[in-house]
């Protein structure tokens, strides 16, 4: 087996090499590193390892070991011991050095992969330094929860459906606090192929937390309280957008290497699951003040809105157009379309999910250049199916949950 630094010398060497950082960052670098090796636990687990997800558990071993190394100080004992970091070190430089020699030799069979992936996992659950951290990052879930959901349930409960939702809303902080590290990423334009770690976390919390709630629900003394009415539509919601992010599609980033294709995979999963947990608080924290509404639990949703309304309407315009067009396709009705389609081009298309952002180009293009009758209203007719299409995914966002789209 390859020969491996000992954890204290890795220790030492970072201890020498990175100043001791301010003691917020500590805390904050200590709830990211428990995200990622939250979501190394998850994914390691996975019963059909391939050389694909052996690179991807690589580079994510390496930005845990620069995470490891940006809160080394002295004066982190009081949340882990020295001796529990180097071993964690030790840990993660060992699995990085063994799996570099493991991707070069490959391809290999899922077996092999199935015991080295079991291998790191069973050093990960040995180590002190590991469970320390993943419960730290889960403890701060609570910490994302927007006021007023935060002081209610650091707040002593006053009835038993207080009690209840006190329980449940940490669970939900948890799943936007791992959100919040995917949205980052996106905002930073990083390389997003290793989000799909996390999201293999948020994939097991969301599970958990449908199987949370409905088992309190069954327990629940009183069916006709407002609670339990938000719950109950909470799981439902949770479960279907879980169904529409985790499809064979999503399963299948691992193995893709066009940027494009993931980054509009991992975009649509993020708002997706981030906009279904922002809706599902704001029904509960109706219960706790009803004059709240999304925009002032989360108040970059209100931007996310407008957006969303913006695109909305001047995609119905363009279905309207675009049918114009097509049943009578005359110069001035094609011209309408084109300077409609330019405009749109000019600003709102980066409204869309970047999945939708390339077939919509292609669209346009073929329509601009194309002058003759008989060639454009077939090209019309597709683009016409696709548009209405698209417009029914944009009117499903969670975003318009209270405001249904009227045609005039």
């Amino acid at each position: 087996m390859t020969d491996v630094l000992t954890a204290t010398a890795v220790g030492a060497d970072v201890r020498r090499a990175v100043p001791p950082p301010q003691r917020a960052v500590p805390y904050e670098a200590a709830a990211e590193l428990g995200i990622w090796l939250s979501g190394l636990e998850s994914f390691l687990a996975d019963p059909s390892p391939s050389d694909a997800s052996l690179r991807l558990i690589r580079s994510v071993l390496e930005r845990c070991i620069r995470l490891n190394a940006r809160f080394y100080t002295e004066n982190f004992s009081s949340f882990l011991e020295v001796r529990e970091m180097d071993e964690l070190a030790g840990v993660l430089r060992e699995a990085v050095q063994i799996s570099g020699p493991l991707a070069q030799a490959g391809p290999h069979g899922s077996g092999v992969l199935r015991v080295w992936c079991r291998m790191l996992l069973d050093r990960f659950h040995s180590a002190a330094g590991f469970r320390k951290l993943v419960a730290h990052a889960e403890e701060s879930g609570a910490s994302h929860l927007p006021e007023p959901l935060k002081a209610f349930a650091a707040a002593s409960p006053k009835s038993e459906e207080d009690a209840e939702l006190a329980l449940v809303l940490p669970r939900f902080g948890r799943i936007l606090r791992w959100l919040t590290v995917v949205g980052d990423m996106l905002e930073a334009d990083e390389p997003l192929k290793p989000a799909t770690l996390i999201f293999a976390r948020v994939n097991e919390q969301m599970a958990e937390l449908i199987g949370y709630i409905n088992n309190r629900l069954t327990r629940f003394s009183n069916e006709e309280a407002e609670l339990f009415g938000a719950l109950d539509a909470a799981s439902y919601t949770a479960s279907i957008e879980l169904k529409k992010v985790y499809s064979p599609e999503f399963a299948a980033l691992i193995a893709l290497r066009p940027p494009p294709a993931i980054y509009a995979g991992i975009e649509t999963a993020y708002h997706m699951l981030n906009e279904c947990v922002q809706q599902v608080l704001t029904g509960l924290a109706r219960i706790v003040d009803p004059s709240v509404d999304t925009d002032s639990l989360f108040p970059s949703s209100k931007a996310n809105f407008e957006r969303s309304l913006v695109l909305r309407r001047e995609l119905w315009d363009l279905v309207q157009l675009t049918r114009a067009a097509e049943s009578e396709p005359e110069k001035p009705r094609v011209a309408a379309l084109n300077d409609a389609l330019r405009k749109f081009m000019s600003g709102t298309v980066r409204f869309l999910y970047y999945k939708d952002t390339d077939t919509f180009e292609r669209f346009v293009e073929e329509i601009l250049v194309t002058k003759q009758t008989k060639d454009l209203v077939p090209i019309l007719h597709r683009f016409s199916a696709y548009l209405e299409t698209l417009f029914s995914q944009v009117k499903l966002r969670s975003v318009f949950e209270k405001h249904p789209f009227e045609a005039n």
